[in-house]
């Protein structure tokens, strides 16, 4: 059966356009793995799960070597950009200036070396065991106390995911564990990872219903083909198509907005 995008109007396979809306309907087209007809936009098949999308890697193009077979220019020696000159000792008097004059010789000033008194130094372990005192008057300064100052680690925080099933009120943990979470009923292709069929109202979802698939801290969900369809914030999700959850995002699985989850990140 192909949904009608506009309506939701079940159509058998092969029609063009919508019996009820008269809405061109989208190309179908046979699963590679089950033969069940899909369309031709849907990223998996809603019977067995079978990836449509998948294509065979592209050829490697060969890389040709570029021909170096020429004749290489004998290589040139570039002159000296600076010119070597006279080393001029210190012992040397007749050194003559460029314009042939003696240079008159140059007296330094050495600065003397100030010698610290041996009263005025005070050893680490003086500074240490010195009292504070305690005479209003007194010269010697109180000694201190050095606090060792310790970097405080970062915690990291993990991201947790949950639904709210809003007929009963339960809650629902996301597997952390786990990058594609399958939601449906029980079956022998693709077990599910969130079992509905024990909610209420839950004959109108598919075996293999939709996909949540987590990337990083982001939560995307997809519908996989169901029978009923998924609707997100009471709008409906076309096969292929994902949107990424937010806190607080609506997700119905089938018509009539009979088995809803509340979207929660914490």
């Amino acid at each position: 059966m192909i949904v009608c995008p506009n309506c939701n109007h079940l159509n058998p396979d092969g029609a063009v356009q919508c019996e009820a809306c008269y809405t061109p309907l989208p190309a179908t087209t046979n699963c590679p793995s089950c033969g069940a007809t899909v369309q031709a936009d849907a990223a998996f098949c809603g019977q067995c799960g079978y990836n449509l999308q998948a294509t065979a890697p592209n050829a490697v193009a060969a890389t040709v070597a570029p021909d170096i077979s020429g004749e290489v220019p004998p290589l040139v020696h570039p002159d000296p950009l600076i010119h070597s000159q006279p080393e001029v000792t210190s012992g040397s008097a007749n050194y003559n200036s460029p314009d042939h004059s003696l240079l008159p010789p140059t007296q330094m000033s050495v600065p003397e070396p100030e010698v610290a008194s041996a009263q005025n130094i005070i050893s680490p372990l003086e500074i240490e065991t010195q009292p504070a005192s305690s005479e209003p008057g007194s010269s010697t300064p109180p000694s201190q106390t050095i606090q060792p100052v310790t970097a405080s680690r970062t915690q990291l925080q993990q991201v947790t995911a949950r639904l709210v099933h809003v007929q009963t009120d339960r809650l629902v943990e996301l597997p952390q564990n786990l990058s594609v979470i399958h939601m449906g009923k029980p079956n022998d292709r693709i077990p599910p990872d969130i079992d509905v069929s024990g909610f209420p109202n839950s004959e109108i979802v598919s075996r293999i219903h939709a996909d949540i698939r987590a990337e990083g801290d982001a939560y995307y969900i997809e519908d996989v083909g169901s029978s009923n369809g998924t609707y997100i914030n009471n709008l409906p999700l076309l096969p292929g198509n994902r949107h990424r959850l937010r806190p607080g995002d609506r997700i119905s699985l089938g018509k009539g907005d009979m088995v809803t989850f509340l979207f929660q990140m914490s």
